[in-house]
């Protein structure tokens, strides 16, 4: 992804002259009123992903509408056109203008939107967020996971690909996505303690994909030229590790560099079954979808959210707050994707 930088500062000049300000997952919910006008009503849920045309969200726009045909309720996805800031606050305040009862928010950059998210918190919107540990102004974040620990099993298979030695630097779709970086911290934690072999590239130890396939190529081919001992990248955005086995394959490095990351099996099927990429990690982000409407509509009901939440779909069935957090809720819904294992999932 591309720097986020200008887009922080725009959105925060803009005409959102609000003031930033934390607030807990419980006092949130108690200041959020339901805008249907009672317990159970037919809410109005709007998710908003970073882009509208990604893949990866074009999936998870299946489990949003998976659950509006199990409840009946109007809940619907609506993104920016492409992965910018700036595009998705606007997304987000078109939706406090239509009185929504819910925002759900995959954050392209947390600290930029917090004036909007505030905004709709002020107006009794209900505000969750995915892949937004950091985020102030939501009431709850939904992980699929523990971040750092997802980070160290995209770790444990570089590792393996590399055979636990050699220079590897990391990847991520923006150096200001608050979840990639938690996973890329959490993978060179885990090489330090577990592959003393293994080095980080010290020159550049972390580059930006702008959540981009042919920025992530083109950024993995400079990075290879660049530093001819990197044997390894270590990608988080869904375009990270299909960039890098391109430009691994273009320079003839096949069986000498490796990529590990994240990515969706059918989009990923021919570099899994021709080997560029051993293996591929994933949650499956329609279930992220489904979560997070299925916590907006318990938000609105009024029911009290705990440790061990049921949200109703595989991976979120017993979540639990990250340690030290009364907001930031976690799953286990994480898999490994093979040559052996590509074709099963359907998506």
């Amino acid at each position: 992804m591309k720097p986020n930088l200008a887009a922080t500062a725009l959105v925060t000049a803009s005409a959102f002259a609000l003031t930033l300000g934390a607030c807990t997952g419980g006092d949130a919910s108690q200041s959020s009123t339901n805008r249907s006008g009672g317990r159970g009503g037919n809410h109005t849920i709007a998710v908003v992903p970073k882009d509208a045309t990604n893949p990866w969200f074009v999936r998870m726009e299946t489990g949003v509408k998976k659950y509006a045909a199990d409840t009946g309720m109007n809940v619907f996805q609506k993104g920016p056109a492409e992965t910018d800031a700036t595009m998705q606050a606007q997304v987000i305040q078109d939706l406090i203008a239509q009185g929504v009862d819910a925002i759900c928010v995959v954050p392209v950059d947390p600290g930029a939107i917090e004036p909007v998210l505030k905004q709709a918190m002020d107006a009794g919107i209900t505000v969750v967020t995915h892949e937004g540990a950091s985020q102030q102004n939501t009431m709850y974040d939904i992980e699929a996971f523990n971040n750092s620990e997802y980070g160290a099993f995209i770790m444990d298979n570089l590792a393996q690909a590399m055979g636990e030695e050699g220079v590897y630097t990391t990847m991520v779709g923006h150096v200001t996505n608050a979840s990639h970086n938690e996973w890329a911290d959490g993978a060179v934690a885990h090489q330090k303690e577990k592959y003393p072999k293994m080095t980080l590239l010290e020159a550049e130890p972390r580059v930006e994909s702008q959540d981009n396939a042919e920025t992530a190529y083109q950024t993995a081919k400079e990075v290879l030229k660049k530093y001819p001992e990197v044997k390894g990248i270590l990608g988080t955005s869904s375009f990270d590790a299909p960039g890098t086995a391109r430009a691994i394959d273009e320079l003839g490095l096949k069986g000498k560099v490796f990529t590990a990351g994240t990515g969706l099996p059918n989009a990923n099927r021919q570099i899994l079954q021709d080997g560029s990429v051993a293996s591929l990690t994933l949650w499956d982000p329609a279930d992220a979808g489904y979560a997070m409407a299925s916590l907006a509509t318990k938000i609105l009901d009024g029911e009290n959210i705990s440790d061990g939440v049921n949200l109703g779909v595989k991976g979120y069935e017993n979540m639990h707050f990250s340690p030290g957090s009364t907001k930031v809720l976690e799953g286990n819904g994480w898999i490994q994707i093979t040559k052996d294992n590509v074709d099963s999932f359907g998506f």
